[in-house]
């Protein structure tokens, strides 16, 4: 069921407290797919939280779940507008951005490096492994870090801790608007 997986891997979205996340999702019926990501959307947008899928293969499809406003502020600053613009995005909005980052996945078999900054992960780091070519980095947790790697290590506890708090409170059977932090 699409809304436990969104729980087990989107917790901090769904928490407010990180732009976006996104996992590999094994639908039982593919064509009932995207029924199930418009029944989460009717459920979350009003919460600020979107579902998208990113790329869609026979029998999988990488589900993207982001906070629209964040995500807006995370592509607008300077440094992520210059890395956008040199992987070719011709626009600023977040959502011509998602489609772009659909076509990006859909021309390539790996996955476009860009991709930290839809995420929120920090310039620092995605630029850092786009130029280090995912070497030499400081630590390695959700993502690889090429900035503050103490800071980096605080958040990455917190997001853990996060995804465990509402892995058990959905079990305990909490929904997922419940747990959505409104933005």
């Amino acid at each position: 069921m699409l809304e436990a997986e969104i729980i087990a891997h989107c917790a901090p979205t769904l928490a407010g407290i990180k732009t976006a996340n996104m996992f590999t999702y094994t639908p039982e019926n593919r064509d009932g797919l995207y029924k199930e990501i418009e029944e989460e959307n009717n459920k979350l947008n009003s919460r600020g939280v979107f579902v998208e899928v990113l790329r869609m293969s026979e029998y999988k499809a990488l589900v993207y779940v982001y906070r629209k406003k964040k995500l807006q502020q995370d592509l607008s600053c300077e440094g992520a507008c210059t890395l956008l613009n040199n992987c070719g995005y011709e626009c600023q909005e977040a959502d011509c951005c998602i489609r772009k980052l659909q076509e990006r996945f859909f021309e390539n078999e790996c996955f476009p490096h860009e991709v930290g900054l839809f995420l929120g992960y920090p310039l620092d780091d995605v630029t850092g492994f786009i130029e280090q070519k995912g070497k030499n980095y400081k630590c390695c947790g959700i993502w690889k870090v090429y900035g503050d790697e103490q800071q980096t290590r605080i958040l990455f506890r917190k997001l853990k801790k996060c995804s465990e708090i509402y892995r058990r409170l959905f079990a305990d059977g909490r929904s997922i608007l419940q747990l959505t932090v409104a933005a």
